[in-house]
């Protein structure tokens, strides 16, 4: 088996041999100082065309969660536990200064990621020679918990809440792993385009592959077959197999002479296929996989949708964009947009959720702007209930094995409150204050419901377990930074009120 560090430099040096080799384009507008202190000390990591490599991308893309003073405390002082050396005593700060400029802007000469790159990324490790599970572990009630403090991710016991493995992922994954069927396997993207293959019953990686510079996530067929990228840049999907991550097919995500970054790829487990979001194009597509090629079916809307959620049969899509403040209904089965839903602020419908109330089923959504959650009939599409919060939340999630849902509220002053909505009375019923200071968010549950698991997102953060139902504090696990917590048995079973 090849060491930690090898396993991640010969993929590099297969796949990024072209763009380590060329010369970056510049312009006047460019800092030319700049860009030789990048050359010299930065692209032998991040790629000549600040496109990654070893290192992440260099690219406004690429860097919209990092501030500049972050990144500038970066490269004077090194980042722990990776590659990434401190510059403090090489170069002055004021020029350290102009080269953050220079990574924040976009290159002169836009940058590509082909048919040739992908393939050429592509790398297999050795396969186990073993089908049963190395622990003793229930292995549908484990967790992936994504540790993005230092880049790792812990399995997880989902009955004794204990760690069963920790291993490191590529940087700053993003979109939410996805189990195989089975859930034997794992498959994670990062923001910088890997795909990777993690075989849990071994805890090992299985196969990589680079998929695009500026990746958004990655969904799987619900027959377990094909893997599908969305990437912002280039502006495409890119169809994998799941058996060896080979590549199938790249879809330029286009319509005429304009082409789109894509939000984001999802699962339709009924239609056999998926839908993609697109944010420059008004159009919903949607994709049928097979073994040589992909059949694009084009949806249009009356405006870009670049954020969706769907009923629990996939018939119907509600999907909004960040720009706006309402969303639409639209029926796949027909096409055709039936309702246009009036939502004040910014609503986060990949967060929302549904549940069975009184004789209907609702939506839930958060909103990004606005301190508040708005609840749907979904039987005709009308607001039946608005809950004033402390502010503007991400995450809403709950579980058929639990009488509330849980709400965060990630953004503003009172980010450590979580908000508990009885899911019959639709009010707000606890407020709870986990860790005082420090943003709580993201809640998953057991396969059974009965315990919810909530991350304290914060370099010295932790794993909280809580009784679904007493709302009682059951334990606490040390982590770094937990962003996302994945159950198997949710995911694959695209259980209600989780995420999917």
């Amino acid at each position: 088996m090849l060491n930690p560090l090898s396993r991640w430099l010969l993929p590099l040096l297969i796949g990024n041999l072209s763009i380590l080799t060329c010369v970056a384009q510049t312009s006047t507008a460019e800092d030319s100082e700049a860009l030789q202190i990048y050359q010299d000390h930065c692209a032998g990591c991040h790629g000549a065309q600040r496109t990654g490599a070893m290192g992440p991308a260099l690219l406004p893309e690429s860097l919209a969660r990092l501030r500049k003073a972050e990144a500038l405390n970066v490269m004077l002082h090194g980042r722990v536990l990776t590659q990434m050396p401190a510059f403090a005593r090489q170069i002055p700060e004021e020029k350290l200064q102009r080269l953050i400029e220079l990574i924040y802007s976009p290159p002169a000469e836009p940058p590509r990621w082909e048919e040739k790159d992908i393939t050429q990324s592509r790398v297999s490790y050795p396969v186990p020679d073993n089908d049963k599970p190395l622990f003793s572990a229930d292995p549908q009630n484990l967790f992936i918990v994504v540790e993005l403090g230092d880049h790792s991710a812990t399995l997880l016991d989902g009955d004794k809440f204990e760690a069963i493995t920790r291993f490191k992922t590529r940087f700053a994954l993003h979109g939410g792993p996805k189990f195989s069927p089975d859930g034997r396997y794992v498959y994670f993207a990062s923001r910088d385009g890997w795909i990777s293959k993690y075989d849990i019953y071994n805890m090992t990686y299985l196969a990589e592959i680079r998929v695009g510079i500026n990746t958004r996530n990655l969904a799987i067929s619900a027959d377990g077959q094909y893997l599908i990228a969305a990437n912002y840049l280039p502006g495409n999907l890119v169809l994998l197999s799941s058996k060896d991550l080979s590549l199938i097919k790249i879809i330029p995500a286009s319509s005429g002479d304009t082409t789109s970054r894509v939000s984001a790829v999802y699962t339709a487990p009924p239609r056999h296929g998926f839908v993609a979001a697109l944010k420059d194009i008004a159009e919903v597509w949607e994709i049928t996989p097979s073994d040589t090629d992909a059949q694009i079916r084009r949806i249009p809307t009356s405006e870009y949708l670049d954020d969706f959620f769907f009923d629990q049969n996939y018939q119907y899509l509600i999907g909004s964009s960040r720009k706006g403040n309402s969303a639409q209904v639209v029926n796949l089965d027909s096409g055709n947009t039936v309702a246009d839903l009036s939502i004040e602020g910014m609503p986060h419908l990949g967060s929302g959720i549904t549940w069975k109330y009184q004789d209907t089923e609702v939506l839930m959504t958060p909103n990004l702007k606005d301190s508040r959650l708005t609840i749907i009939d979904m039987s005709n599409w009308k607001t039946i209930r608005q809950l004033d919060t402390q502010g503007p939340g991400f995450f809403t999630r709950s579980h058929d094995g639990s009488p509330y849902a849980w709400s965060d509220v990630f953004f503003g002053p009172h980010k450590d409150l979580i908000n508990i909505i009885d899911k019959k009375s639709l009010e707000i019923v606890k407020t709870l204050r986990p860790s005082p200071g420090k943003t709580s968010g993201h809640v998953e549950f057991t396969r059974d419901g009965r315990y919810a698991l909530l991350s304290i997102w914060d370099d010295d953060g932790e794993l909280i377990v809580y009784d679904s139902k007493t709302l009682e504090e059951v334990k606490r696990l040390p982590m770094k930074k937990p962003s996302g917590k994945y159950n198997v048995y949710n995911k694959t079973r695209y259980v209600r009120g989780t995420s999917h």
